[in-house]
C-alpha cells in the first residue's frame, strides 16, 4: 500500500499513518486514549444564576458542561464550633497518633492477625486457641511470644477499640393495655427491640475516611456536554434539591449547611428453617451524601441499627385483625423511637467531621425506604394488592394515577369511616407511620424503587418466566410442553461459560431461588425459547429485559430516559400476546408490573434506582445477620450476633484509620505478591498447566485507582515449548509465527515485505484479566471491574476453554459495529528490541445482522476462501476492550444430548452476541 492510501493519526501532531482502520484506531487507544478508562466530567459549580425551584423535569436552559450546585445549603467547611471557615481552609488532622500507633494493638501483625482471623476467616474460638498455642511453641524456642495467647485476649483487644463503636441498646414494649391471664401470648410477651443511637451511626458515617472523594456535600443539577441532565446518586436527585428549598425557606440558620438525606431500609430474613425457622427483622441505615458506587459496593456504607421485634401468635391468630393491627403499630412505634435522636438535627444543624477531614454543620432529613412489597405495605398503611406511590385501583393497574401523600391520607381519614377508605381507596386508616413524628418525612414520598423484588424477581422470574411456561403448556400438549421445556433447560445449560456467569447445569430446575439466581437467568434466558414461543412474546421479553437493564444503570440522562419510556412502551404494547394466547385472561393489573409506570419520575426523584436497591439490604444480610448467626452457638444468637456486628465495625474503622494515617496501603489490596502483574517476562513465576489459575476469582470489583486494562496472567505456564517453530507445532497452529511475524512489522509500522526476525523465547499464558470502567455492574467504590479471560486447554477437568473478546474496531461507530469479536485461542508474549509485547491469536467471527427478533446481533465463524481454516490474527492486548459472550442461534431442532457448555462454541454455524451478560455489555454490544 502506497503512502497516499494509508489513513493518518486523527491525533493532533502525530505523524504516523496506517493499512488499516483497525492498525489506527488501536494506535490511537494505546498511545492517546484509553477508552477502557473511567472518563469523568468535571463540572465546575455555578451559581451566577439563581437556582431552579419545584420541579425540577422542567429546568431552565442552562450552560453546557457543568454541575449547578444548591446555592443554600452549600456543604461549607467550618471549625469544631461551627463557624465557617476561610475558603481554601486545610483540614484539621484526625488524630495526634503517631504513625507507628496501632492503638489498641501493639503490631501492625497483631491487628493484621486479628482482621484475618475475625473478619475475612471467620475463624471459630477453638481453632484460634489451637492456632495461638501453635504460634506460641514456635516462638518459644526464640523466646518470643504469638500475637494474642487465646481467642478471649484476641476478642477483648478488638472489643477495647474506640473507633466505630456504636454500642447497642434495648428497648423493651409490649401491649400497652391492660392484658388478662387468658390473653393471647402475644399480648402478654414483653418485646425487645435492640438498636443503636441513629445519630451515633450517622457520625461514624460521615468520620469515615475511607469515604472520600466518593462523597457529596450539597444537592446538585448535573448537566453533561449536550447540555442534558444526568441523574445518578442521591444528591443530583429532585427530592434532594427540593427538599433543601423546603428547608432554607423554613430554617434560615441552615444557609451553608450540609444536607444529610437518610436512607433507611428493612426486610425480615431467615437464618434457618430447619431448626425452627429462626427469623430476623434487621433495619438498616445509610446516608444519600455517598456515592452510589459505594453502597453498591458493600463497603460498610449500610450500617444495620435495629433489629425489630417479630411477634408470634398462634395460628388462630394470623388473620386476626386486632393482632395483625398490633403488629403494624409496634412496627411503625419501634422506628419513631429508634429515629428520635435525629429529629433535633433536622431543624436545627448539627456538627460532624466528614470524609475529607473537614467539619460541616448538618442537617438531617429523611429522605428514602428501601423495601420489598410486603414491607411497603407494612410502611405506608395501605391495604394489599394496591400501590404504595399512587392511588390507582388494584382493578386497573395499568396507569398512575394520582400520587399518595400524607397530607392527602390525613384529608381522607378525617371525612371517611374506616370501610371507605378500605375499599375505595386501600388506606388502613389503624396505621399511623412511623414519619407522622418527623418534619418533612411524607411515607409515600419515601418509597424508593426496588428493582430486585420489583423487577428481576417480580416481573422477570415470577411473571414473565412462569407466564412463557404456561403458555408452552398450554400451546402444547402436556407430554409435548414438558419436553419443549427440557429442551429449553439443555439450551441453557449449554450456555458458554463466562467471567461471574452462574451456571445452570440443569436448566432451571431447581426449588429454592435466590436473587442471583433470577439475575443470572435474564442473562441468558431469551437465545433458550427462540423457536418455540411466537416471536412477539421473543419481542415482547427483549423490550422488557431493555427496560429493566437501562433502570439498572449507575447514571441516566435525559436521553436513557427516553430509551426507557420507548423500551417500557414498545413492552406494554407487546405484552398483550400473553392475554390474547390465554395465558393471562384477566390482564395484567399486578403490583409489580405497575410500579414500573412510575419508574421515569422515580429515577428523577431518587436518581439511579441501582443505588437504593434492596439487593443492597439483602446482601448486608449476610454479613450482619446470616454469617454472625452462623457463628453464634445458636442459644440466644441475638446477643451474640451484635456482639460479632460491633467487633467487624471496629475493626473496619481501624483500618480505614491505618489507611488515612498511610500506615496501611489504602484500598482492599490483596497482600504483597498476590497483585495482576504485568511485567517482565523473565520476572513471571512458572506454572505447571495442571494449577491453572481455576480457582482465582474469574471477575469482582476493583478498588484501586487503576486505569482501564488489559494484562496477561502473573505465570507463564511451563509446558510449553520456548520457540515458535515448536510451539506452533506444539499447539498445531503453524500460521502462528507467519502471524506474528505480521503482527510485530505493523507495530513497528514497517512497509513492503519486510518481515522481522523474532529470537526471543515465547511465553504462554491462560488467562489475562480486563479491568474496565463498568459502575452499573458489581464493582469497585470507583466503578472499576475486573474479568478474567480465559484461553486453556483443559478447564476444570472437563475440556478446553477459550472466551471471546471484543476488539475495538473503529471508535466513531456506534455498538457492534465499531467492534471485532474473536475467540482467545492462545495468550502468549515474546520480546523484542528490548520491548515486551503480550498479545493474544484470535479467530474472527463475521457480523450477519442485527436480529430484529430478539434484539441481538448475529455472528458466524470466519473462514479462510469459504474453506475450513479459520481466519486468524494475532493482535495486541492493548487492542482488547473485554470479554465477549456468545450463545448459539439454537435453531428448531432439539439439542442433542452430547452438546454442553464446553464444545457449544465450537458446535454452531452462528451465534448471538449476548448483550444481556451484564450491563456494561448492553451498553456497547447494542
Amino acid at each position: 500500500m502506497s503512502l497516499s492510501h494509508r489513513l493518518p493519526c486523527l491525533y493532533p501532531g502525530c505523524p504516523l499513518t496506517f493499512k488499516s482502520q483497525h492498525g489506527r484506531t488501536y494506535h490511537i487507544r494505546n498511545a492517546h486514549v484509553n477508552s477502557n478508562a473511567q472518563s469523568e466530567l468535571n463540572l465546575g459549580p455555578d451559581l451566577s444564576e439563581s437556582p431552579p425551584t419545584g420541579n425540577l423535569t422542567q429546568r431552565p436552559k442552562q450552560r453546557h458542561g457543568r454541575r449547578i450546585e444548591h446555592p443554600y445549603l452549600t456543604g461549607l467547611p467550618c471549625d469544631a464550633n461551627g463557624n465557617f471557615l476561610p475558603p481554601g481552609t486545610q483540614p484539621t488532622p484526625r488524630a495526634n497518633a503517631t504513625p507507628d500507633d496501632w492503638s489498641p494493638f501493639e503490631s501492625e501483625v497483631q491487628f493484621l492477625v486479628a482482621d484475618l482471623l475475625y473478619r475475612r476467616v471467620e475463624m471459630s474460638a477453638s481453632n484460634i486457641d489451637t492456632l495461638m498455642e501453635l504460634w506460641e511453641t514456635s516462638m518459644g524456642v526464640f523466646g518470643a511470644s504469638g500475637p494474642f495467647r487465646t481467642h478471649r485476649h484476641m476478642h477483648t483487644v478488638i472489643d477495647s477499640a474506640s473507633l466505630g463503636d456504636a454500642p447497642w441498646q434495648c428497648l423493651v414494649t409490649g401491649f400497652l393495655e391492660d392484658v388478662s391471664r387468658n390473653a393471647p401470648t402475644w399480648k402478654q410477651t414483653a418485646y425487645e427491640v435492640w438498636y443503636r443511637n441513629p445519630d451515633e451511626v450517622v457520625r461514624l458515617t460521615l468520620d469515615n475516611p475511607d469515604f472520600s472523594g466518593q462523597f457529596d456535600v450539597c444537592p446538585y443539577i448535573e448537566l453533561d456536554v449536550n447540555d442534558k441532565r444526568r441523574w445518578a446518586n442521591v444528591m443530583s436527585a429532585n427530592i434532594a434539591w427540593n427538599h433543601c428549598d423546603a428547608i432554607a425557606v423554613s430554617h434560615t440558620d441552615t444557609h451553608g449547611a450540609m444536607y444529610c438525606p437518610i436512607i433507611l431500609g428493612s426486610d425480615k430474613t431467615t437464618v434457618s428453617v430447619a431448626t425452627g425457622h429462626v427469623e430476623y427483622h434487621p433495619m438498616y441505615l445509610s446516608i444519600g451524601n455517598l456515592h452510589n458506587s459505594v453502597r453498591s459496593a458493600h463497603r460498610n456504607a449500610v450500617i444495620p441499627i435495629a433489629f425489630l421485634a417479630i411477634p408470634k401468635g398462634d395460628r388462630r391468630y394470623d388473620d386476626d385483625p386486632e393482632f395483625r393491627k398490633f403488629k403494624r403499630q409496634l412496627f411503625h412505634a419501634s422506628i419513631s423511637a429508634i429515629l428520635q435522636t435525629l429529629r433535633l438535627g433536622m431543624t436545627s444543624p448539627v456538627i460532624w467531621r466528614c470524609p475529607d477531614g473537614h467539619y460541616r454543620r448538618v442537617i438531617y432529613d429523611l429522605v428514602a425506604f428501601i423495601a420489598d412489597y410486603p414491607e411497603q405495605v407494612m410502611l405506608t398503611g395501605i391495604v394489599q394488592g394496591w400501590c404504595p406511590k399512587c392511588a390507582a385501583s388494584p382493578k386497573d393497574l395499568n396507569t398512575a394515577s394520582r400520587p399518595r401523600t400524607t397530607a392527602l391520607t390525613d384529608q381522607l381519614v378525617q371525612v371517611l369511616d374506616s370501610k371507605t377508605l378500605w375499599d375505595r381507596y386501600g388506606i388502613d386508616d389503624d396505621v399511623i407511620p412511623f414519619t407522622a413524628d418527623f418534619p418533612r418525612a411524607d411515607i409515600h414520598e419515601m418509597i424508593s424503587p426496588d428493582l430486585l423484588h420489583q423487577i428481576i424477581k417480580g416481573a422477570f422470574k415470577d411473571h414473565l418466566v412462569t407466564w412463557v411456561c404456561s403458555y408452552l403448556t398450554l400451546a402444547n400438549t402436556e407430554s409435548q410442553g414438558n419436553a419443549i421445556l427440557d429442551d429449553i433447560d439443555r439450551r441453557i445449560a449449554a450456555v458458554p461459560p463466562f467471567p461471574g456467569l452462574r451456571r445452570f447445569p440443569h436448566g432451571r430446575r431447581f426449588k429454592q431461588w435466590t436473587g442471583d439466581d433470577s439475575k443470572a437467568l435474564m442473562k441468558v434466558y431469551l437465545p433458550a425459547i427462540v423457536g418455540y414461543v411466537p416471536d412477539d412474546m421473543v419481542m415482547c421479553i427483549s423490550a422488557f429485559l431493555d427496560t429493566c437493564y437501562i433502570a439498572r444503570r449507575q447514571d441516566l440522562d435525559e436521553d436513557s430516559l427516553k430509551k426507557f419510556d420507548t423500551s417500557f412502551s414498545k413492552y406494554l404494547q407487546l405484552r398483550d400476546i400473553f392475554h390474547t394466547t390465554g395465558v393471562r385472561p384477566t390482564g395484567f393489573s399486578l403490583p409489580r408490573q405497575h410500579v414500573l409506570t412510575h419508574y421515569h419520575s422515580l429515577i428523577q426523584d431518587f436518581g439511579a434506582p441501582a443505588g437504593l436497591c434492596s439487593s443492597i439490604t439483602e446482601s448486608r444480610h449476610i454479613t450482619a445477620v446470616k454469617k454472625p448467626w452462623r457463628r453464634s452457638n445458636h442459644y440466644k444468637a441475638l446477643g451474640q450476633m451484635l456482639r460479632v456486628n460491633e467487633r467487624l465495625d471496629k475493626l473496619s474503622a481501624l483500618r480505614s484509620d491505618f489507611v488515612a494515617r498511610g500506615m496501611m496501603p489504602a484500598g482492599h489490596r490483596p497482600p504483597a505478591g498476590t497483585s495482576f502483574f504485568h511485567g517482565n517476562l523473565d520476572e513471571r513465576q512458572p506454572t505447571n498447566s495442571n494449577q491453572d489459575e481455576s480457582d482465582d476469582e474469574d471477575e469482582g470489583p476493583v478498588d484501586d485507582s487503576v486505569l482501564g486494562h488489559v494484562v496477561l496472567a502473573r505465570s507463564r505456564m511451563i509446558d510449553y515449548l520456548r520457540d515458535f517453530q515448536g510451539l506452533a507445532a506444539q499447539i498445531n497452529e503453524p500460521d502462528l509465527p507467519i502471524l506474528t511475524q505480521g503482527f510485530l512489522a505493523d507495530q513497528l509500522h514497517l512497509s513492503g515485505e519486510i518481515m522481522p526476525l523474532i529470537t526471543s523465547k515465547v511465553s504462554v499464558f491462560h488467562s489475562a484479566t480486563a479491568t474496565f470502567f463498568a459502575p452499573s455492574d458489581p464493582s469497585g467504590i470507583r466503578g472499576m471491574r475486573r474479568e478474567r479471560i480465559r484461553s486453556t486447554p483443559s478447564w476444570r477437568g472437563q475440556g478446553p476453554r477459550h472466551d471471546c473478546v471484543f476488539v475495538t474496531e473503529d471508535d466513531e461507530k456506534p455498538g457492534v459495529r465499531g467492534l471485532n469479536i474473536g475467540r482467545i485461542t492462545l495468550f502468549f508474549s515474546f520480546l523484542y528490541d528490548g520491548t515486551e509485547y503480550p498479545c493474544a491469536l484470535l479467530e474472527w467471527f463475521t457480523r450477519v445482522r442485527l436480529d430484529q427478533v430478539t434484539g441481538m446481533w448475529i455472528v458466524r465463524p470466519d473462514f479462510i476462501h469459504a474453506g475450513n481454516r479459520r481466519n486468524k490474527s494475532v493482535v495486541h492486548l492493548d487492542a482488547l476492550l473485554r470479554a465477549a459472550h456468545l450463545i448459539p442461534v439454537y435453531g428448531s431442532e432439539r439439542l442433542p444430548l452430547e452438546i454442553d457448555a464446553i464444545v457449544s462454541l465450537d458446535t454452531f454455524m452462528a451465534y448471538y452476541v449476548n448483550k444481556y451478560i451484564d450491563h456494561h455489555a448492553h451498553e456497547i454490544a447494542f
